[in-house]
């Protein structure tokens, strides 16, 4: 009984180290993007999406100032503080409300790559709220 209660046990380690792995790089494109946002990260923190496609986004602002979900130019990252001269570099981006959520969209990028994504509030680029959306070939 013990030997089965130890692979059991194992099994059950092993779980959340392999759905942690299926979130990562190699995540399949899709066209809906579900982002939680709270001081200061975004849940989760990179996104698969396929070129060229409308993308739904689904935001909800679980923190108790205003998050932004911003998409930065390809080949750009965010500087620290973010100002005005990151806007230039902005490809998408939508803000939400405290204890509040949208849903809007966007068309993807045309151009594989990796895209920073980051919440342009003041402090929080820095504080860490980065993300990455993947962009895909189609």
């Amino acid at each position: 009984m013990t030997r089965y209660a130890g692979r059991l046990a194992m099994l059950l380690c092993l779980v959340p180290l392999l759905s942690a792995c299926a979130g990562g790089g190699g995540q399949s494109p899709a066209t809906n993007i579900d982002v939680q946002m709270t001081e200061f990260t975004f849940q989760p923190t990179h996104f698969t999406v396929p070129a060229g496609q409308e993308i739904m986004v689904e935001a909800a602002n679980n923190g108790a100032i205003e998050h932004n979900f911003v998409i930065l130019n390809l080949g750009t990252q965010a500087t620290l503080p973010f100002d005005e001269d990151d806007q230039a570099n902005v490809y998408w981006e939508v803000a939400v409300s405290p204890g509040s959520s949208t849903s809007t969209t966007f068309t993807a990028p045309s151009e594989p790559g990796d895209y920073q994504v980051v919440c342009k509030t003041a402090g929080h680029v820095e504080a860490g709220m980065i993300g990455k959306l993947t962009v895909a070939a189609p």
